[in-house]
C-alpha cells in the first residue's frame, strides 16, 4: 500500500519526516484553541475588535517592512540571479495563497519567468513534480508552522530548488528549513490583515530588486509610492465602503468576484467577512461566476475589475447578477465609468500600472469587512 502515501513519505528523509511530523501535531493542538464562531465569544470579539486598527495601519507597516527587510531582499535577489531558475512556484494555504495569487503578475513581470501560485496541500500531495533544481519556490506562512506550507517546502529542499520563506516568525521551522527567509513585522492581534499586505509588499519588492539587477530596473522605483496610494485610498474610500456595510448589515451571505490578480482581493474579502462575523462568504473567480446561479435574491456581490480587459466581462455581471435578484458593489480604476449606472455602488481606486495595482486594491478587499 506503500504507493498510496503521501510524497513526502518516499521523498523526505528521517530527519525531515520528523520535522514535519512534530509541525503536524502542534498544528492540531494550536487549532483546538481557536476562538469558536460564535459573535459573543471573547477571543473572537478581540480578534474583531483588534482587526480595524491594524488594517488602517498597512501602509506604515509596508514601508517599515521595505526598509527592515532591504539587505535580506538584496542577498535573495542576488541568489536568484545567479541560480537562473526557470520556473517558480508560489506557496500558501488560506490568506497566504491571496497573497500569491495577487503576486503572480508582478512576479512573473519582474522574474521574467512562469509563476505558479498553487495551494500548500495540492503541491505536496499531487504536484511535486513542479519541484525540481531549476525552480525557485517562496512559501508564506505567517506562524511559520504551517504544517502543508512545510511539507512542501521540504520536498522543495529536497528535490534541489531554491526556497525562500516569507515568515512573521524568525524563529520558526519554516525559516529553518528555507535557504532564504524575508521577515515580514507585522501585528496580528486582529484577523490577517497587515501581515498579509505586508508579505505581498516584500515579494513586489523582491521580485522588484531582481528586475533592477537585469532587465527591469525602473520597477524598483515606481513601488516607492505605494504606500502613500494606499494611505490615500483608505482615506478616500472609508466612507463609502462604510455605507456600504451598513446597507448589507442584516445579510448572511457575501459573495465576491474578480479575474486575475484581482481574484485575490476577492478571496480576501471573503475571508474577512467569514472571520469577523458568524456569516457566510464566498469567492468566486469572474468567469466562474457565469457558470452557476451564483447569487440568490437580495444577496450582494463585491466585484473588483479595474481598467483593462475585465471591463466587458464586468458589465456582463452586474446584468447576471441582477437577473438573478442580486446586486452588485463595483471596485475599479479612477476614470472608470463603465459602471457607474448598473452597479449599486462604485470604488474607484488610483490608476497604477497593471501589475503593481494589488496591495492597494488587496487592502481593499481587507477595507470591505
Amino acid at each position: 500500500m506503500a504507493e498510496f502515501g503521501r510524497p513526502s513519505d518516499r521523498l523526505l528523509d528521517a530527519r525531515a519526516r520528523a520535522v514535519l511530523a512534530r509541525a503536524e501535531q502542534a498544528e492540531r493542538t494550536a487549532a483546538a484553541a481557536l476562538p469558536g464562531d460564535d459573535p459573543l465569544d471573547p477571543k473572537r470579539r478581540l480578534r474583531t475588535e483588534a482587526t480595524r486598527p491594524e488594517l488602517l495601519a498597512q501602509p506604515d507597516v509596508v514601508a517599515r517592512n521595505w526598509v527592515q527587510a532591504e539587505a535580506a531582499l538584496a542577498v535573495t535577489a542576488a541568489e536568484i540571479v545567479a541560480r537562473r531558475p526557470n520556473h517558480a512556484v508560489l506557496v500558501g494555504a488560506g490568506d497566504s495563497l491571496a497573497v500569491m495569487i495577487a503576486a503572480r503578475s508582478a512576479l512573473e513581470a519582474s522574474l521574467g519567468i512562469p509563476c505558479e501560485p498553487i495551494q500548500s496541500l495540492e503541491l505536496a500531495f499531487y504536484l511535486p513534480h513542479h519541484l525540481t533544481e531549476r525552480a525557485l519556490v517562496i512559501a508564506l506562512s505567517s506562524s511559520g508552522e504551517t504544517s502543508r506550507t512545510l511539507e512542501a517546502v521540504l520536498l522543495a529542499q529536497a528535490a534541489g530548488a531554491l526556497t525562500i520563506a516569507l515568515t512573521n516568525q524568525s524563529a520558526s521551522t519554516l525559516a529553518h528549513e528555507s535557504d532564504h527567509t524575508l521577515l515580514i513585522d507585522a501585528t496580528r492581534k486582529g484577523w490577517p490583515t497587515q501581515s498579509s499586505t505586508a508579505a505581498l509588499a516584500l515579494l513586489l519588492r523582491l521580485g522588484a530588486t531582481v528586475g533592477q539587477l537585469g532587465t527591469e530596473p525602473a520597477l524598483l522605483k515606481e513601488l516607492e509610492h505605494l504606500p502613500e496610494l494606499m494611505a490615500q485610498t483608505i482615506a478616500a474610500t472609508d466612507a463609502l465602503i462604510a455605507t456600504q456595510a451598513a446597507e448589507e448589515a442584516a445579510g448572511s451571505m457575501y459573495s465576491f468576484t474578480g479575474g486575475g490578480p484581482s481574484y485575490a482581493a476577492a478571496v480576501v474579502g471573503a475571508a474577512k467577512v467569514k472571520e469577523c462575523t458568524p456569516d457566510h462568504a464566498v469567492a468566486v473567480e469572474l468567469e466562474e461566476f457565469h457558470h452557476y446561479n451564483s447569487l440568490k435574491v437580495g444577496e450582494p456581490l463585491w466585484m473588483f475589475v479595474p481598467a483593462g480587459p475585465g471591463i466587458e466581462r464586468g458589465l456582463d455581471t452586474i446584468r447576471e447578477a441582477r437577473r438573478l435578484g442580486g446586486h452588485v458593489y463595483a471596485m475599479t480604476t479612477e476614470g472608470v465609468a463603465d459602471f457607474d449606472r448598473s452597479a449599486r455602488g462604485v470604488v474607484h481606486l488610483p490608476a497604477v500600472r497593471e501589475d503593481h495595482r494589488e496591495p492597494h486594491r488587496f487592502h481593499n478587499g481587507h477595507h470591505g469587512v
